[in-house]
């Protein structure tokens, strides 16, 4: 089975035939290929025989090698004996089963396969282990082998095909492995008992394999047959069970030590070849540079192997940016592999890939082509568009089965997503197209195809399907960024209009800032200025959507006029009713109070007309903060009631958990800080679940200002250390700056949630007598609020620093910022600010 197995010495300590005819080669000079020319054989079939591959060559092989040697007497007779041994007795019934494999290596992460394939020796008479050169299909099939011996009682032995051989030599070869020399006796010794072959390499001679093995299993009932290869065998009853490379870590996951980074089997064999190669395990810092490493590896182990060899004197961090763009070039030796170069004994990822590639009938080789576009998992429905010809689509089921068969396609999991091909594979594949100048024509029915799927999916990001799109959308996010930076150097229309369509999820996904930028460009482009108005429009509206998140809403307040006019030109309602929705949430940032509620009440006079729900529920949730802004608080609860009965009736599952956060907020505001506390953790715990992480922290953050409001001060900085942890020191705490706070992580408007951190900090140190320290966080949350859409956060921290300094410079300060906003003070707040004045007319 394998060279070390091979080569052993024979009975009574007699050499083997590799090395006999080795020893006899060098003995009178001549290499490899030399003897291989004088005896008229190939050189791979004196290499076999010296690497202990072939087993029992033919009759004639020998006798032409014997002759080119120049043997005779007792030499030659011991060569002949030796390479075609007399077969053995016939193994008497009671004598114990011949196992006849070497003992399995350790696998890493193969256990479920292990008990998976023994399961199917049950049930099939050929079981087929097939994939990609270096997967591990001859360590898993012997270590199966060893684990079914008891299930096997007449016997468990194993055969490695030679190049060349035809069906006599299988034959012959797997009856002596059983201790018979013909088939007849074959089927005497093993009878009715079960039996397992196991045929390894079966791509040196297929064909004569599988008349072979038709042979076998009809002469020999009982037996079962355990093949590997690249490809099947093609027998009746043969089960393909394609071999996966080893599972790796995922992407953006940082593994938080060797034990975490161990649990992915591919990591784990990288880590223990690495230590092979260098005493010192991988450092902490590296671990990070390790699980990017396996991931561009695919989890291959001879590429997992090839690499770590590497170690020696690279450190893994140099492994990943010296090779982490190139891993086909990786070149290296292993012990019983067949070297790709015969005159330097090594072996090539390239060469591995290709072998199976070539496997392949030239249709199926150009829809691999096609298919090495994909950069992470994708489905058959998008396969099949990127395969469609002259827009007529096809079944592509069938192809995909044969890539599977041939272990070069991975498909894991339940859902649409769940095909992808393996790293080695795509990367030689979109060498191939790239040779066969296929390579733009790919990319751009790439990005084409990913437009598509972004188009239909987006609507469904509001509404009772934002889950469902959101995770569509996540799962295609590498193929998302791929086509965006293709499309936007060579069809900037196709990429404004794939942008277009994704401001909503990088919202949701904290990606406000790279998002906006792409649409700014794209929107510059002159190659753009030609397209259709409201596709321009659209995306301005999305620049600006995003710019609000991180508080430069004022710098698209012009493009969104103007995107609303065009959509009023013509005659987009939903256009129309988004851009006025949008300005609903700018205008308040830059004091157009009056026009932000006159957009509001336009939108939901048109949403009304229109019988749009949806827009009725957002428009209603834009009146109720003007309804605060005047102290209106039984209205706008009213308002958000209604809100959460418009947001039921159209489904929109995530609209109701955002007015059920307004609900909390308004009952904080209302002076009800256990009950806002309770409120807002459920609503914190929906926000996580649904992905709104910018929402979720607003929301966190005004749990803990009602929190300091109800002077529970540990619990209130508990919330401080969840949302803003490099902010959070032992002791008495300084705002970092008081024009700016920590910024939080991504996803959610910095200013809004640096003037919230401020006020909650501000209440504790209020609460706890330390006026000073109030009074500099206090300062803080006001220079964090200027200019946020909720200028209620300024009114706040303005009547704290009040409070805090009774300074009469910052009561005028707050009657300013109370006629600019038009905001009005809540009851609690005129009752600190009664006591104030109390204060000091004592």
């Amino acid at each position: 089975m394998t060279p070390d197995h091979d080569r052993a010495r024979g009975p009574g300590g007699r050499t083997g035939l590799s090395d006999l005819l080795r020893g006899h080669r060098l003995a009178v000079g001549l290499t490899q290929a030399e003897l291989a020319g004088r005896a008229g054989v190939g050189v791979r079939t004196v290499r076999d025989l010296e690497r202990g591959r072939a087993t029992r060559p033919q009759r004639t092989t020998v006798d032409l090698l014997a002759d080119a040697l120049g043997l005779s007497g007792d030499e030659r007779r011991e060569f002949v004996d030796t390479a075609r041994p007399a077969a053995p007795r016939l193994p008497a019934a009671h004598d114990d089963p011949p196992v006849a494999l070497p003992q399995p290596v350790p696998l890493v992460g193969r256990e479920r396969d292990v008990a998976e394939v023994s399961g199917l020796l049950d049930a099939y008479p050929v079981v087929s282990l097939v994939g990609l050169a270096g997967v591990g299909k001859t360590a898993l099939a012997v270590t199966v082998a060893h684990a079914v011996t008891a299930h096997h009682p007449a016997g468990v032995a194993g055969v490695l095909v030679g190049e060349g051989s035809d069906p006599a030599d299988v034959l012959a070869a797997s009856a002596s492995m059983f201790g018979v020399h013909r088939l007849a006796d074959l089927t005497c010794r093993i009878g009715d008992r079960r039996a397992l072959l196991l045929v390894d390499a079966v791509d040196r001679a297929p064909d004569a394999v599988a008349e072979a093995l038709r042979v076998l299993t009809v002469a020999v009932p009982t037996l079962r047959v355990l093949v590997t290869g690249r490809r099947p065998v093609g027998l009746a009853g043969e089960l393909v069970r394609p071999v996966a490379p080893l599972d790796v870590p995922p992407a953006g996951a940082e593994p938080a030590d060797r034990t975490d980074l161990d649990r992915w089997p591919a990591a784990a064999l990288f880590a223990a070849r690495f230590a092979q190669a260098r005493r010192e395990p991988p450092a902490p810092a590296e671990l990070p540079a390790l699980a990017a490493l396996v991931r561009r590896l695919g989890g291959l182990p001879l590429a997992i192997e090839l690499m770590a060899a590497r170690g020696r004197i690279l450190d893994v961090t140099e492994l990943l940016d010296r090779y982490g763009d190139r891993v086909l070039d990786l070149t290296g030796v292993r012990p019983g592999w067949e070297p790709a170069d015969a005159s330097t004994g090594t072996v090539t990822l390239r060469d591995a890939v290709a072998t199976s590639y070539h496997l392949l009938a030239t249709a199926d080789r150009a829809a691999l082509r096609r298919l090495s576009a994909f950069r992470n998992r994708w489905s058959v429905e998008l396969a099949e568009e990127l395969l469609a010809d002259g827009g007529r689509r096809w079944d592509a089921a069938p192809m995909l089965d044969r890539l599977r068969e041939l272990g070069l396609l991975s498909v894991r999991g339940t859902g649409p997503f769940r095909f992808r091909l393996l790293d080695a594979v795509r990367d030689f594949a979109a060498e191939q197209a790239d040779a066969d100048g296929e390579a733009d024509r790919i990319r751009m029915r790439h990005a084409t195809v990913i437009a598509g799927l972004v188009r239909r999916t987006a609507p469904g990001l509001v509404g009772a399907q934002m889950s469902g799109a959101v995770h569509v959308l996540d799962e295609a996010t590498s193929d998302i960024t791929t086509a965006l930076a293709y499309a936007a150097e060579h069809a900037p229309e196709t990429a404004l209009l794939l942008a277009a369509s994704l401001p909503r999820w990088w919202r949701l996904r904290g990606r406000d800032v790279s998002g906006r930028r792409r649409l700014r460009r794209l929107l510059a482009d002159p190659r753009t200025a030609g397209a259709r108005p409201t596709l321009r429009a659209w995306a301005m509206l999305g620049a600006a959507r995003l710019a609000a998140e991180h508080g430069a809403g004022a710098e698209e307040l012009p493009a969104v006029r103007a995107a609303l006019a065009v959509f009023a030109g013509a005659g987009d309602v939903t256009g129309e009713l988004s851009a006025r929705s949008v300005l609903c949430a700018l205008l308040p940032g830059l004091g157009a109070h009056d026009e932000a509620r006159e957009q509001a009440e336009a939108a939901l006079a048109s949403a009304t007309r229109h019988h749009r729900v949806r827009e009725m529920a957002v428009a209603q949730a834009h009146l109720t903060w003007h309804d605060v802004r005047d102290g209106r608080l039984a209205g706008a609860r009213r308002r958000l009631a209604t809100v959460d009965r418009l947001a039921a009736q159209c489904g929109d599952q995530h609209l109701r958990v955002l007015a059920r956060a307004d609900q909390a907020e308004l009952t904080r505001l209302e002076g009800r800080y256990a009950e806002a506390v309770e409120q807002g953790r459920r609503v914190a715990a929906a926000l996580a679940e649904l992905g709104d992480p910018g929402r979720r922290r607003r929301t966190v953050g005004a749990v803990g200002l009602a929190l300091a409001h109800a002077g529970r001060a540990d619990e209130a900085l508990a919330t401080v250390a969840e949302l803003w942890p490099s902010g959070v020191v032992p002791g008495r705490r300084r705002p970092p700056a008081v024009e700016m706070l920590d910024p939080p992580g991504p996803g959610g408007n910095a200013r809004t949630e640096d003037a919230l951190r401020g006020l909650i900090e501000g209440h504790v140190a209020l609460h706890r007598g330390d006026r000073e320290l109030a009074a500099e966080w206090f300062t803080a949350a006001a220079a964090a609020a200027e200019g946020v859409a909720d200028r209620r956060d300024l009114v706040e921290a303005l009547v704290g620093l009040a409070v805090s300094t009774a300074d009469p410079a910052v009561l005028d300060r707050l009657d300013a910022a109370r006629q600019v906003t038009g905001v009005g003070l809540l009851p609690q707040e005129e009752e600190l600010l009664f006591s104030l004045s109390a204060r000091r007319r004592r």
